[in-house]
């Protein structure tokens, strides 16, 4: 009798996991760029691979192609059932404001935004400024011409917080260090546009910049492709871009979006999804500096012991990293 009561438990209890599954649905919605975008998009996919593989759940997704898309996206997958939607992008806060307001019941998340109030809604916020000051301490030691670049996306207070992180750290390790930077619009068309992203990494380079960082999203591609064929450096962003053109890649600031998605979909899974701003820096695993097989070569020891004194200075709090979001000002 005891036996009995054992496996009608057990099977009481995965009946009950089951339905718990059955009743999870997952989505995310990406932003403009696609799933594929070798950058950004790509580091959130990673993340919802690295759950769908694990879990076996299948996540429903869509991919933005028009700024009038995202609101629509949203509520389709609400309608087709979603009990957790993720947005990529600060681009989708009108958006996800909206529909996580009409839907108290969904639980939502996003992704470099921290300004909303909505009762379902985590937003995760990103540290870049500190991991921007580590790849300006390795581009500034590196340079052969204490001239380097930096070339952005679309001309916006975030970006510009990439771009304040990097200059402290490059003057910080080699004062008089010269950072040339351009932005490539003030549109979201900025974020795709490799031709451009190659031009102004092309005329950087002819002004003396040898190491040019990009933080441009797809535009980003046509910075590392100029580069690696004037034969300088280049340093990625959000992913791991040292294999995009190994030996030309000087490193990369990886702010960890994948952690952030998958955190997203196994908290709201386990029922552990809890709501407000998560701020994500270098003390938290959520932005570092890229060192792999492709770019060992271009590290020296100097090089590779002064980023790591500099991440231990910030972690520590013996170095503080201007935020330019905090005064829209960067004053180095």
């Amino acid at each position: 009798m005891r036996l009995k009561h054992l496996i009608a438990g057990a099977a009481m209890a995965a009946f009950a996991t089951i339905a718990q599954a059955a009743e999870f649905k997952p989505a995310v919605v990406f932003d403009m760029g696609g799933k594929f975008d070798k950058s950004f998009n790509e580091g959130v996919w990673n993340g919802i691979k690295k759950f769908m593989d694990e879990t076996g759940v299948e996540v429903m997704e869509f991919e933005v192609t028009n700024e009038t898309q995202r609101e629509q996206a949203m509520r389709r997958m609400v309608q087709r059932g979603a009990t957790v939607v993720l947005g990529v992008g600060f681009a989708q806060a009108d958006a996800i404001d909206k529909v996580a307001a009409d839907n108290p019941d969904v639980n939502f998340a996003i992704i470099d935004v921290f300004w909303l109030d909505q009762p379902n809604l985590r937003q995760y916020q990103f540290k870049e400024h500190e991991g921007s000051y580590l790849v300006g301490v390795a581009a500034a030691l590196t340079s052969q011409t204490s001239k380097v670049g930096f070339v952005g996306g679309m001309d916006i207070p975030l970006i510009r917080k990439f771009a304040c992180g990097y200059v402290q750290g490059a003057k910080a390790a080699k004062p008089g260090t010269e950072v040339i930077q351009n932005m490539t619009g003030t549109t979201p068309a900025a974020w795709n546009d490799p031709a451009k992203g190659a031009e102004l990494t092309q005329s950087q380079i002819d002004r003396g910049a040898d190491v040019i960082y990009q933080a441009a999203g797809g535009t980003g591609l046509g910075v590392i492709r100029a580069a690696a064929d004037a034969g300088k450096l280049s340093i990625g962003v959000d992913s791991n871009q040292n294999g995009l053109a190994p030996g030309s890649v000087l490193t990369s600031m990886l702010k960890r979006v994948d952690v952030a998605a998958y955190d997203t979909m196994k908290d709201a899974m386990d029922g552990d999804f809890s709501t407000g701003v998560v701020s994500l820096g270098l003390a938290e695993d959520g932005v570092d500096w890229a060192l792999d097989e492709n770019n060992q070569a271009l590290i020296t020891d100097d090089v590779k012991a002064a980023v790591e004194a500099a991440k231990a200075g910030i972690i520590s709090g013996d170095i503080q990293v201007h935020n330019y979001e905090s005064d829209s000002t960067c004053p180095f």
